[in-house]
């Protein structure tokens, strides 16, 4: 009995009381002993100085006191009703809203399993996108524009990161390249060929790779979509690097050849102040970190 008189407050168990106009009737409706609801409506007595309520043959009638406070009493009784109210909805996350910056892959790929998977648990809640590169999710993420994101673990700084999975790149390649010959290609084969370059913002792992070797490829075109230039690469109108995960399933009029020289990303998920965060953002996080690289296995294996 303790626990749950620790549960209710005495304004609330006092407005029962007065409601039912009956200690006995207050205790059945609130599963309480009839003592354990006098001794609260006593407690409050007490803590207010005064006698709020007389008890005699009619039931329960309210002292002149008991009149003056009785008000205020139902305003806080209400006030609490309402504060746990919001408090279930908040752990049941009712209507919140989860604003994610993501890049291609993972909003195509990832986040609809994620988030299909984690709306079974909270149906009600709703997830805005917000897609952009490395550095404009966090930039984003700095402005508070969106609660986290996912980003490059090398592309955060001042943030905090979590590192999720470890992404390949490969080389993608129009059927019948000259390089589809080959089980592997060097970097310093791609210089010769008209050249895609997937825009990363301001950290291009493709470039830094060719970079690190002194070498500097013959760039036609500079694309944010990776999906654009999967297109692209069919089309003949060059060929490019392309992380494994984009091109998972859309391998149909392509030839994939490994690189001598593997470029590859840390993805990182990504935010500010995880204390500041809202409820919902931070259960979702939370699900994202234990079940993205699940999802990814199944997707590159």
């Amino acid at each position: 009995m303790k626990g749950k008189i620790e549960m209710l407050s005495r304004y609330h168990v006092f407005c029962k009381v007065i409601e039912n106009k009956s200690f006995t009737k207050a205790a059945e409706e609130l599963g309480y002993s009839q003592s354990a609801v006098s001794q609260m409506v006593k407690a409050l007595e007490q803590e207010l100085g005064t006698h709020l309520v007389i008890r005699d043959k009619t039931g329960i009638t309210l002292t002149r006191d008991g009149e003056s406070y009785y008000p205020s009493i139902q305003r806080i009784y209400h006030s609490e009703n309402l504060l746990g109210k919001k408090q279930r909805e908040m752990n049941g996350l009712e209507d919140s809203i989860i604003r994610i910056g993501t890049f291609t892959s993972i909003s195509r790929n990832v986040l609809p399993q994620l988030m299909q998977q984690f709306k079974e648990g909270y149906p009600s809640v709703h997830f805005v996108l917000q897609q952009g590169e490395y550095t404009s999710i966090s930039q984003w993420i700095r402005d508070d524009s969106v609660d986290f994101g996912f980003t490059s673990e090398t592309m955060s700084d001042g943030l905090v990161t979590r590192p999720l999975y470890e992404d390949e790149m490969v080389l993608v390649l129009p059927e019948n390249h000259p390089l589809s010959s080959q089980d592997s290609v060097s970097l310093k084969q791609l210089t010769k060929f008209p050249f895609i370059l997937l825009d990363e913002g301001e950290c291009s792992v493709s470039l830094e790779a060719f970079q690190k070797q002194g070498l500097a490829p013959n760039i036609e075109y500079k694309v944010y979509d990776d999906y654009s230039i999967l297109a692209m690469v069919r089309q003949g109108l060059g060929i490019s690097i392309l992380y494994h995960l984009v091109i998972a399933g859309f391998e149909d009029g392509l030839v994939i050849r490994r690189l001598d020289q593997t470029p590859k990303r840390t993805v990182a998920l990504t935010w500010k102040n995880w204390d500041t965060m809202s409820l919902a953002a931070r259960k979702f996080a939370e699900f994202v970190i234990k079940r993205t690289p699940e999802i990814v296995c199944g997707l590159i294996s």
